[in-house]
């Protein structure tokens, strides 16, 4: 909302429920646990949304020369049954595939799809990222929930309306991909209104473990339904982002203030640099002083946005927003073409059915979840964001060569080299759209209440989002010149996204650190709580 703007966000219907139930207010801690959960399973929703089309592809165009012949671990009696994987197995070859994507131009059509989404998801994410600044965070999250939500379930209900016409899917993918890009951005910048910047990085990193979180729920749960007609698989999870957003529309409180708590990002950076056994009594001090002040009348409508070029202009923005091109390029190739790439390749001597190469594709984001957390962490520890997102970048490009080397050994050998990948492929893409977009949001030289944090994020993410719209359809028509050509593109990639580093790196290895240095206010400027060189005071 403007700046000019004096009105209060309404305090969310399922807050004030817990209100008159308790009969007292919740902490400030209470209520950043409260976000940190509700922001969680948000997000995890719009990825378990984004994954059915993944599991889908080797039913939409199956391969008829491949049928499977073992059941790779970890399907077994895990995930499968040993009698419904080899029912699945001998009907594999009678799978006529589901016309516009069953021809010749199958995998082109199905990058087409992938390309359509991710086009509209980044353009809008531009868009969005403007207006969550200005907007209410929690109703304009939820809309786009709902919305996301209802197209991902028109795309599967082509399945019970016997559709075959490709623009219908493909407008589908179109609107889905606009709604989608109101999550980003808005979840970001609901995290740096509650969080300081002490270790943001690792809670950061912790908490885009809802990344591969929900790319696993969400292939479970295509994977579970598609023996029921692929529509399934796109229904249950539209089903279940929509019943996030009803969750956050009760329960998210997008500022501190909003809900009795004033100057959000003032009281949680005093928070963060007291010591821990004085925190409890700021804690206290800071509710009561705030509470009734006057500028809670102002509420988050007293914020005001920034323009996209302003926000271009913040040190840092640039450099890794062109560096997440091409890390969500590798990132959303695997999320979109990894099941499929397991289903078409021989691994230890046998192919494996649909539904097991969707379950074992989750491992790689298990891996993930472990690269977020070890890149924010290592952040912290460094105060380097650029040197940990460009090594992480590097170490990719050896595990993604040796997985395509060996990963065919064996069912074992794949697993555990999938994982290592994941690790260091999602570890920067974690680290850059988390903990480095708040950072550049809450920038020293946005001075005043301006914030930036949706459009900053918007503008990083939107600009790696072009890129993951890129990979998945070079991946549609280099697919049929071979999986080499594939691996080839993805590892050239994070070799130019570490590269695109390469200056901050610099920066950061020849600059000493800046250390905390708290004044007698309990507060500190920002520029010394960042990574220095990243978020230096002039703009440049």
């Amino acid at each position: 909302m403007s700046g000019n703007s004096g009105t209060m966000r309404k305090i969310p219907p399922g807050i004030l429920l817990i209100r008159s139930i308790r009969g007292k207010d919740w902490s400030l801690n209470s209520y950043r646990y409260m976000v940190l959960l509700v922001t969680f399973i948000a997000y995890a929703s719009y990825h378990a949304s984004r994954k059915p089309s993944s599991i889908v592809k080797s039913v939409l165009y199956p391969d008829h020369m491949k049928a499977s012949g073992g059941n790779p671990w970890p399907v077994g009696n895990v995930f499968i049954k040993e009698e419904e994987f080899v029912s699945f197995g001998r009907n594999r070859t009678k799978n006529p595939g589901w016309y516009p994507f069953n021809g010749a131009d199958g995998t082109s059509r199905l990058g087409e799809i992938d390309v359509a989404f991710l086009a509209c998801y980044s353009l809008g994410m531009y868009v969005a990222g403007h207006l969550g600044d200005n907007l209410d965070l929690r109703l304009f999250l939820t809309a786009g929930m709902i919305g996301s939500g209802i197209f991902v379930g028109l795309f599967g209900m082509g399945y019970f309306w016997n559709v075959h016409v490709f623009w219908f899917y493909l407008a589908m993918q179109m609107v889905a991909g606009l709604f989608q890009a109101t999550g980003w951005p808005s979840v970001v910048a609901v995290m740096g209104n509650w969080y300081g910047k002490r270790k943001r990085g690792l809670i950061m990193g912790v908490w885009n473990a809802h990344t591969s979180v929900g790319n696993i729920s969400g292939s479970l749960l295509a994977a579970a339904v598609l023996d029921y007609g692929w529509g399934w698989s796109f229904i249950v999870p539209g089903a279940l982002i929509a019943s996030s957003g009803i969750l956050v529309y009760l329960f998210l409180a997008a500022y501190p203030e909003d809900i009795g708590f004033g100057g959000g990002n003032a009281s949680s950076l005093k928070l963060d640099l007291v010591p821990h056994n004085e925190e409890a009594q700021v804690q206290n001090e800071t509710a009561a002083d705030l509470e009734k002040s006057s500028s809670l009348t102002e509420g988050s409508g007293s914020r005001k946005g920034i323009g996209l070029f302003e926000a271009c202009s913040i040190p840092g923005v640039i450099p890794f927003a062109l560096c997440l091109f091409f890390s969500k390029l590798v990132a959303y190739t695997f999320l979109y073409w990894l099941p499929f790439y397991l289903s078409q390749t021989e691994i230890g001597g046998k192919y494996m059915s649909v539904k097991s190469a969707g379950n074992l594709s989750t491992l790689f984001d298990v891996g993930g979840i472990f690269g977020g957390i070890l890149a924010g962490y290592i952040s912290d520890k460094l105060n380097a964001r650029a040197t940990t997102a460009a090594t992480f970048m590097s170490a990719a490009i050896p595990s993604m060569l040796l997985y395509r080397t060996y990963g065919n050994i064996s069912e074992n050998i794949n697993i555990l080299l999938m994982m290592i990948a994941g690790l260091f492929v999602n570890g920067p893409y974690a680290l850059i759209t988390t903990a480095v977009s708040a950072d550049l949001g809450t920038h020293s030289s946005l001075k005043g209440d301006s914030r930036a944090l949706a459009t900053v994020t918007a503008i990083i993410d939107g600009t790696g989002s072009v890129g993951a719209s890129l990979g998945p359809l070079l991946t549609g028509f280099l697919e049929t010149k071979g999986w080499d050509a594939v691996f080839i593109m993805l590892m050239v990639g994070a070799l130019i996204a570490a590269l695109l580093l390469s200056r901050l790196v610099v920066a950061e290895i020849t600059q000493p650190s800046h250390k905390p240095i708290p004044s007698s206010h309990g507060q500190q400027t920002l520029e010394a709580t960042g990574s220095q060189p990243l978020l230096g005071n002039q703009r440049r």
